[in-house]
């Protein structure tokens, strides 16, 4: 099959480029600068250098291939409309990654007991009302195009494409080696559900093989309190007792998005939909377990 992948020198779709490559597809992965190329090229994937906001790249790239997979901006609505013009009428698969901070809340270290199902009603906060209304709009692109939208939760683990570092672990492991001191925000209470990559990566070529169109799935095995993720981080890294941070040193340091939505916000969904329709089962169900033992291997 040819698959065109959005962000293939990234975390996720680097991953899941490289892994249908060597699954024998015939994968052409988009890349911003030719400096990127090598190390989507030496992962069996053929490199396109362009951005998201180049349509009509998009759109020729989207027409010849049998299926694409947009892995490089959630939110990105440019990219997602050219991808579908070139794919409008043939019926082929098209994946959309989406994140489950859509769900998310502003609590900051606070805990929630609130979780989503696919059928749970969402009410974003207004940071957030963009992106649900982006998936809505590739959802009702069904039946003309195979239309499917991956919500992932927090993804750990090592990459399986390209050098490249997830979102959320990243800037705590980096907080914690600046400083000596891990920091969790608020009580650090809050929960996110998570997923390993690899576990990750297999739900999406299930998805490309089996998903109805029209079709929206939670991707998670597992979930933890960034407060026990970040006391693990400092085990790992051999540091002292983890410290709460107030949520305007948090917001300083990382930003708004990142500091909110990404480190300080309560994010559990449920992927039962995804286990029972495509037969995903996901191996790896603890992300303290990967910290503790895995995240300083190189």
């Amino acid at each position: 099959m040819k698959i065109f992948v959005t962000g293939a020198s990234g975390y996720i779709g680097g991953s899941v480029a490289a892994l249908l490559a060597a699954k024998g597809h015939e994968v052409r992965g988009l890349v911003r600068t030719a400096s990127k190329a090598d190390g989507v090229r030496a992962k069996g994937i053929v490199p396109v250098i362009g951005t998201l906001d180049d349509a009509a790249l998009l759109t020729a790239e989207a027409k010849a291939a049998d299926s694409v997979i947009n892995a490089a901006d959630s939110d990105h609505q440019g990219a997602v409309e050219a991808l579908l013009a070139g794919l409008a009428g043939s019926g082929k698969p098209f994946i959309h990654t989406s994140g489950t901070s859509l769900v998310g809340d502003e609590a900051m270290g606070e805990p929630s007991d609130a979780t989503f199902t696919e059928d749970t009603p969402v009410k974003p906060e207004p940071d957030k009302e963009h992106r649900v209304a982006l998936n809505k709009l590739i959802v009702d692109a069904a039946p003309g195009v195979r239309t499917i939208v991956l919500c992932n939760s927090l993804i750990y683990g090592h990459t399986l494409g390209a050098p490249a570092a997830s979102v959320q672990i990243p800037p705590l492991v980096a907080q914690a080696k600046e400083s000596g001191v891990p920091r969790y925000i608020g009580r650090g209470l809050n929960i996110w559900s998570n997923v390993h990559i690899a576990d990750m990566a297999d739900l999406y070529v299930l998805a490309l093989e089996k998903a109805p169109a029209g079709s929206f799935y939670y991707v998670e095995n597992g979930e933890a309190a960034f407060g026990d993720l970040v006391r693990a981080i400092g085990k790992a890294l051999g540091l002292g007792p983890a410290e709460s941070w107030p949520a305007e040193a948090a917001v300083a340091k990382w930003g708004r998005e990142l500091a909110v939505f990404a480190l300080g916000s309560n994010s559990r969904v449920r992927a039962d939909k995804a286990r029972k329709e495509l037969g995903w089962a996901p191996q790896r169900g603890s992300v303290i377990e990967w910290v503790e033992k895995e995240l300083v291997q190189a």
